[in-house]
């Protein structure tokens, strides 16, 4: 980052006025006069104005996304697909996705700079309730919604309990409620696949009661004040 907009965003000033401080003399990095135009790196130079130390003011950013398929969620990808950080604005910086939804899934998804709200939304022993749409092939009976509702076992471990119902059938598919409070890889897709069903579109709709009103498929937007301190203290 150059050093007038490092300085700009840590409050010392305007860039023209930071750049007038740096010609004066009064700006070091790492115990040197700085210089116009300068990059400094936040997380390893030591910057003073002055004699006095400076840091980043770090502001916390929040967004919801509504996701479509197609896309990863992750900040890079080493097979050269879209991510979902392609649909974020550019003023999302630094932000990342919490959770994970698999290339052909979509629905809510959140992103932030906010570690602590990352842990609390992701840990298993918080059992954070998120609710997905699904359509499975065939016919499910409710014999088999009971043994998903019981939990599954994945990987050798049980999974929680969870709520489970129809919400549509016709000939050829069944469509389904489902609300779990883990987090494990492809978990819906292989609950499902535990009472031999493929599950050919899934959507997550809502997390605890964070839904995805008014969003279209692709856009994302600020969460507002009301939905970060409700996520906070879900």
């Amino acid at each position: 980052m150059r050093i007038n907009k490092y300085l700009e965003s840590c409050g010392v000033g305007s860039r023209r006025a930071c750049d007038r401080m740096i010609e004066e003399g009064k700006v070091t990095v790492n115990g040197k006069p700085c210089k116009l135009g300068q990059d400094v790196d936040e997380r390893k130079d030591s910057v003073l104005v002055e004699g006095k130390k400076i840091t980043l003011v770090v502001k916390n950013l929040y967004y919801i996304m509504n996701k479509p398929k197609g896309y990863v969620c992750t900040v890079k990808d080493d097979l050269g697909r879209k991510t979902v950080m392609d649909l974020l604005p550019k003023t999302a910086s630094r932000v990342v996705p919490v959770g994970r939804l698999d290339y052909d899934s979509e629905g809510i998804l959140l992103f932030t700079n906010d570690g602590d709200l990352v842990n609390r939304l992701t840990h298993p022993r918080n059992e954070i309730p998120k609710t997905y749409h699904v359509k499975v092939e065939g016919l499910v009976t409710e014999a088999m919604l009971n043994k998903i509702r019981a939990g599954v076992e994945l990987d050798g471990k049980m999974t929680n309990k969870c709520n489970v119902h129809i919400l549509s059938v016709d000939e050829k598919f069944t469509k389904l409620s489902i609300t779990i409070t883990e987090g494990r890889n492809r978990q819906v897709r292989r609950t499902f696949e535990y009472i031999g069903k493929e599950v050919v579109f899934l959507k997550r709709t809502k997390i605890g009661d964070l839904g995805l009103t008014g969003l279209d498929r692709g856009k994302c937007r600020p969460l507002t004040a009301a939905e970060i301190n409700y996520l906070k203290n879900l």
